[in-house]
């Protein structure tokens, strides 16, 4: 056995687009419906979403076959939890609440064996193949992908020396969490936010790093993909099914 290819980092790596979309509901059977819907990636969250472990591992097995690559959003920056989720076989991961190079160093280090990080080393993890991938700790950093999640007028202000960092493949705009802290909270579309939104767009091209965005807004999600973000969620589970459920009880009222 030997270590998979990343095939999202890979096709960041080749400037493509990927459409993706969130997953927040820690159902396998839903994880196995929307991964193998044509999407190039799904994100599983376990920031805002009850998903432990157990059922993260599921959703993967589920996702498998599919189309999808999986990425999976820890709930903090914290190498404990990214160690954790590494360990299950999760190649790429979107580090939440990042606002300055130092901490994006960090996430860096936790995905990354020592002498180059600080993950904790396992050889018969389900990464590792339960052991059947001789080289994992030597070949599994190649395949890891970093992604770096800016919510704060903070880590737009820095967002130069975030993207500067080594090993961060790709930088992702929280759009909520931005336009909260920038005093405008429920307002994503406000001008001074999207505006703001652009900003990390020009300086992820300038320092040659994909960037990512998340809106439930059709029109929103092909305005910037067209502007040049590259990995775009273009809507969640949990509202693709609740207005899909309630569009339809509407038409027999």
């Amino acid at each position: 056995m030997r270590v998979s290819e990343n095939r999202f980092k890979a096709a960041l790596a080749r400037d493509e687009r990927q459409i993706g979309l969130w997953s927040t509901l820690g159902s396998a059977a839903v994880a196995e419906l929307i991964g193998h819907a044509g999407y190039d990636w799904v994100l599983i969250d376990t920031e805002h979403s009850p998903n432990e472990l157990p059922a993260i591992v599921a959703q993967l097995q589920a996702m498998q076959t599919g189309t999808a690559s999986a990425v999976v959003r820890p709930a903090w920056n914290d190498p404990v939890l990214i160690k954790r989720i590494l360990d299950i076989g999760v190649q790429s991961l979107l580090i939440p609440f990042v606002e300055t190079a130092e901490a994006a160093r960090a996430a860096v280090a936790a995905t990354r064996y020592p002498p180059d990080g600080i993950r904790g080393v396992s050889t018969g993890s389900r990464a590792a193949g339960y052991g059947r991938i001789k080289d994992y700790v030597k070949a599994a950093g190649a395949e890891i992908c970093v992604l770096v999640q800016i919510e704060t007028m903070k880590g737009v202000d820095n967002i130069d020396a975030i993207a500067a960092v080594p090993g961060v493949d790709g930088v992702f705009v929280g759009p909520n969490d931005l336009a909260a802290s920038m005093g405008h909270l429920g307002d994503t579309m406000n001008p001074v936010v999207q505006d703001t939104i652009g900003r990390v767009l020009a300086a992820c091209q300038k320092a040659g790093k994909p960037a990512g965005y998340l809106t439930g807004n059709e029109a929103e999600a092909k305005k910037w993909l067209d502007a040049g973000y590259r990995f775009v969620a273009v809507g969640t589970d949990n509202g693709s099914l609740t207005k899909a459920v309630d569009e339809l009880r509407g038409r027999f009222r």
